[in-house]
C-alpha cells in the first residue's frame, strides 16, 4: 500500500504508486489519441502516447533538477505474464495447426532478418570507425534482444574486444529502438491495408476477441462480475502451474522467460479442460478475458515506456543514430517487399507486418501492442497473435545467442 517511501526517496517510485500512475498516464495517452486524429489514423497505441509523454517529462526533470527518477517494475513484469497466459488460453490446436506453414515462414524470415540486422550493424560501425564489437550491439543484441540481452551480453562483448562503454551504448540503442518500434508498426499496417484494400476474412470476423477490444462505443458489453472473476481465476491457475514448471526448467539449467511456460500452460489447459469438462464455462475468446488481456498489455507497455530514461540517449552520437535510422529503413523495406508478400499479402499479413516492426526493432510486447492497435481499428486477426509470440519466445533468443557469438568478433 502507499506509504511514506515515496516522499522519503523521490528518485524511485515504488510499485503501488507506479501501478497507479501508469493508469493515469494511460488515460492521458487515450485522451491525447482521441484529440489528435493522426494518432488514430496511424494506429499509434494509447500506452505509447502516454508512456512516451511521461518519459519526456522525466527527461525535463532530469535536465532541470538532475534527478534520475525510476519506477518499480515487478507489477509490470507480472502483467506481462498475465497477458501471454491469456494469449495461450485463447489459442486452439486448430489455429496452431493451420498456422504451421505461416509459422515456419515467419521463423525463416526472422532468422534471415537477424543476420541482415547484424550485417547492417557491423557495416555501419566499420564505416564510422567505431570500436570492435559495437556492430552486434547496434544489431540484434539491442534491437531484437532488447535491454535484457544488452545487460546480459555487454560485459562479455566489452571483455572480448578490450573496450569500454558497451553497456551504455547498448542500453541507449535499445531505448531508442523501442521508441522507433512503437511508432513504426501502425503506419506500416495502415499503408499496406490502404494500398491493397484489405479487410478481415469472414471467418475471422466471426471469432470471439483474442485481444484488442473494439473502439465502438455503441457495442453492448457482455462482461459481468462472474465472467471477470472466472477469467481471472483461470489465468491465476495457469500462472501458478507455469511458475512451478518454470522453476523445474531453471533447475535443469535452461533459462526461459516466465511467460513462456505460462503461455504453454494456457494452450494446454484451453485445449483439454473444455473437452474433459464440457459443462465448464471456459473463458477462451470471451470479452471478459479480452478485457483482462488488453488491460495487462496496456499497463505493461505504459510502465515500460514511461520508465525509459531518455537522457541515456545523449550517449548515442550522430553515427549511431544514423545506423539506427538505416536499421529502421531496412526493416521497412524487408517487411513491405519480403515479409508481407511471403505471408500471403492479406489482412493477417498486414497486421503481422505491424507486429514484426515492433518485434525486430523493439520487443515482443511492443509488437503485440502494434498489432492490437491495428486490430482495434480494422478488425480481428487471430493468427498473428498466435505465431509471432511463439517465434519470439522459443526461437529468437536461441538464435540470437549464436549470432551474438559470431558477430561480436567484428
Amino acid at each position: 500500500m502507499p506509504g511514506p517511501s515515496l516522499l522519503a526517496d523521490i528518485t524511485h517510485i515504488p510499485e503501488f504508486e507506479t501501478f497507479t500512475l501508469a493508469m493515469i498516464v494511460y488515460f492521458g495517452g487515450a485522451a491525447i489519441t482521441r484529440r489528435f486524429k493522426f494518432l488514430r489514423e496511424f494506429n499509434i497505441p494509447e500506452p505509447v502516447v502516454g508512456g512516451l509523454g511521461l518519459a519526456l517529462v522525466m527527461l525535463v526533470v532530469h535536465s532541470v533538477l538532475g534527478l534520475e527518477i525510476s519506477f518499480g517494475t515487478e507489477t509490470r513484469d507480472l502483467l506481462l505474464v498475465y497477458f501471454f497466459t491469456s494469449i495461450g488460453i485463447n489459442s486452439r490446436f486448430k489455429d496452431l495447426t493451420s498456422g504451421g506453414r505461416p509459422l515456419m515462414i515467419l521463423l525463416g524470415l526472422t532468422l534471415v532478418f537477424m543476420i541482415v540486422q547484424n550485417v547492417v550493424g557491423v557495416a555501419g560501425t566499420r564505416l564510422f570507425d567505431l570500436p570492435s564489437g559495437t556492430g552486434v550491439l547496434v544489431g540484434t543484441a539491442s534491437l531484437i534482444g532488447g535491454h535484457g540481452t544488452v545487460i546480459a551480453w555487454a560485459p562479455e562483448i566489452a571483455r572480448l574486444n578490450s573496450t569500454t562503454g558497451m553497456m551504455e551504448l547498448g542500453v541507449a540503442n535499445a531505448t531508442l529502438g523501442l521508441i522507433v518500434a512503437a511508432l513504426l508498426g501502425g503506419p506500416i499496417a495502415r499503408f499496406l491495408i490502404g494500398r491493397d484494400h484489405l479487410s478481415p476474412s469472414y471467418a475471422d470476423s466471426k471469432e470471439g476477441p483474442v485481444v484488442g477490444l473494439s473502439h465502438d462505443p455503441n457495442r453492448s458489453e457482455d462482461v459481468s462480475q462472474t465472467s471477470m472473476m472466472a477469467s481471472l481465476l483461470v489465468l491465476n491457475i495457469a500462472v501458478i502451474i507455469g511458475f512451478v514448471i518454470h522453476g523445474r526448467i531453471q533447475a535443469m539449467g535452461v533459462n526461459l522467460p516466465l511467460f513462456v511456460p505460462c503461455l504453454m500452460v494456457g494452450i494446454a489447459l484451453s485445449n483439454t479442460v473444455p473437452h474433459v469438462f464440457p459443462s465448464v464455462r471456459w473463458p477462451a475468446r470471451t470479452r471478459a478475458l479480452a478485457l483482462l488481456s488488453d488491460y495487462s498489455l496496456s499497463i505493461f507497455l505504459t510502465i515500460s515506456l514511461m520508465s525509459l530514461q531518455l537522457w541515456t540517449l545523449s550517449g548515442l552520437g550522430l553515427a549511431l543514430i544514423l545506423i539506427l535510422a538505416v536499421q529502421a529503413l531496412v526493416a521497412v523495406v524487408f517487411i513491405v517487399f519480403l515479409l508481407f508478400p511471403m505471408m500471403g499479402r492479406d489482412y493477417n499479413a498486414a497486421v503481422l507486418s505491424a507486429g514484426f516492426a515492433g518485434f525486430v526493432l523493439g520487443a515482443t510486447p511492443t509488437a503485440i501492442a502494434n498489432m492490437t492497435a491495428v486490430r482495434k481499428r480494422y478488425g480481428p486477426a487471430p493468427l498473428p497473435f498466435i505465431i509471432l509470440p511463439i517465434v519470439a519466445a522459443f526461437f529468437v533468443d536461441l538464435a540470437n545467442v549464436g549470432l551474438i557469438h559470431v558477430f561480436s568478433q567484428f
